[in-house]
């Protein structure tokens, strides 16, 4: 069976995001050689990468003429966006699907392959979490209080105690935390 993993950037303060979409430059207090060897290394444990409309849309817009390793892997990894507004996912190697992401995303869980990993994509990350979808939760943790912006992990819904699987504290300041759902 294949896992569901998360892989996202945050600040201390738990934004993921900016005040504004695309709001990402906190990402730069925390990068370095380390996280970039992680984030490269993490790659070969990826059978398909799954996004909402709105993160699948800047990435597409971005990796899409973006050169180099990192943009090799992006742009030819398979990929799934969860949508019922686009009418089209043209990005190379994307399936669009229009329906239920819970349901859809369980039965990927259950074929055979690499890891299912979810890249941002804040909406489809909470439906999958309020299900118990996710095996493992990895998390950077920039050194920047935005103060302002979006929040990874959405208020209500029930509580999730987890079991820290890793920390790893970075030169630049970050730190990368590893959880897994306790059982």
């Amino acid at each position: 069976m294949r896992r569901l993993i998360m892989w996202n950037v945050q600040t201390i303060d738990g934004y993921f995001e900016g005040a504004t979409p695309w709001d990402l430059d906190f990402h730069n207090a925390a990068w370095g050689d380390e996280l970039e060897r992680f984030s490269t290394e993490q790659t070969r444990e990826v059978g398909a990468v799954l996004y909402g409309r709105a993160t699948y849309e800047g990435m597409a817009r971005y990796w899409s003429t973006a050169t180099g390793a990192t943009a090799e892997f992006m742009n030819s990894v398979p990929k799934i966006v969860f949508s019922r507004t686009l009418d089209a996912a043209a990005w190379n190697n994307t399936r669009l699907v229009r329906g239920d992401a819970v349901d859809e995303v369980a039965s990927l869980k259950r074929e055979p392959g690499k890891d299912l990993f979810v890249f941002g994509s804040a909406k489809l990350s909470d439906s999958l979490m309020r299900r118990g979808l996710f095996d493992e939760y990895r998390i950077c943790i920039a050194p920047v209080v935005l103060r302002s912006g979006v929040q990874l992990f959405k208020s209500g819904g029930p509580a999730q105690h987890l079991t820290l699987l890793e920390s790893r504290a970075l030169a630049s300041g970050g730190l990368i935390l590893r959880y897994a759902p306790k059982a």
